[in-house]
């Protein structure tokens, strides 16, 4: 069974539904990491669900998976949620279960709330811990800051948001999980597209390392210098007679 969206760039797709069949799709892996209550598990499910569902349980990491097309080529899409993060005497408190889903991802998001400052506060040592696990700087990142439908309690302001996530030099969304589905789908979309190009740019490389001819065979080999000996020999009986 396909869902089609009414965006024309995406498509949902049932695992194991009437995608194409010619080959596998390429493996997307995001992690969603932030504070505790900014709304991560809601983003997650909006953007492959597109439905907003207000109270969840606190969650243990859910690993959530979808077949999707972006931009005309069909993706296997898994995202991660995570446990809230905190501070804990001026550094993070990131226990190996959270470290090992930063390490497994392709990319991330990282949220905050325009509604909870500490939140915000989390991100560029979020970000310098991400980079920590990831040295060589490849892993995509977008920021993201939730709950913009409620400028009544705001504590952080957009410019704020934009102006970290540029120094860091990262791309900034506001969004409202509750409200609209296109900006989340935008930072989901940006990084598919990231990730995907990544792999495009390195799969020559891997075929070019599996096209390296194989060592022959020693009993192949053996085979050819007993045929030469034999024809050799063949040869200097005709010539003596």
């Amino acid at each position: 069974m396909r869902l089609t969206r009414s965006m024309c760039t995406i498509a949902e797709c049932a695992p194991g539904g009437d995608g194409p069949a010619t080959a596998r799709p390429r493996l997307v892996k995001i992690a969603v990491v932030g504070g505790s209550g900014v709304g991560k598990t809601a983003l997650v499910v909006r953007f492959l669900t597109r439905r907003f569902i207000g109270d969840y349980e606190r969650n243990a990491g859910n690993l959530y998976s979808r077949h999707i097309q972006v931009d005309g080529e069909m993706l296997a899409i898994q995202v991660q949620d995570t446990p809230g993060v905190q501070i804990h005497e001026h550094s993070l408190d990131c226990n190996e279960q959270l470290n090992r889903c930063i390490r497994w991802a392709d990319a991330l998001v990282i949220v905050f709330s325009i509604t909870d400052y500490k939140s915000f506060e989390l991100l560029s040592h979020l970000y310098h811990h991400v980079r920590q696990l990831h040295p060589g700087n490849m892993v995509p990142v977008v920021i993201v800051a939730n709950k913009a439908d409620l400028l009544h309690i705001k504590e952080v302001e957009p410019q704020q948001g934009l102006q970290l996530a540029n120094m860091l030099g990262c791309t900034f969304y506001e969004v409202s999980v509750s409200e609209n589905y296109n900006n989340v789908f935008n930072a989901f979309h940006l990084l598919c597209k990231e990730v995907n190009k990544q792999q495009i740019t390195s799969t020559p490389e891997r075929r070019r390392t599996s096209l390296i001819p194989r060592p022959k065979s020693p009993n192949m080999q053996d085979l050819k210098r007993r045929f030469k000996q034999a024809l050799s020999a063949k040869v200097r009986t005709v010539t003596s007679v």
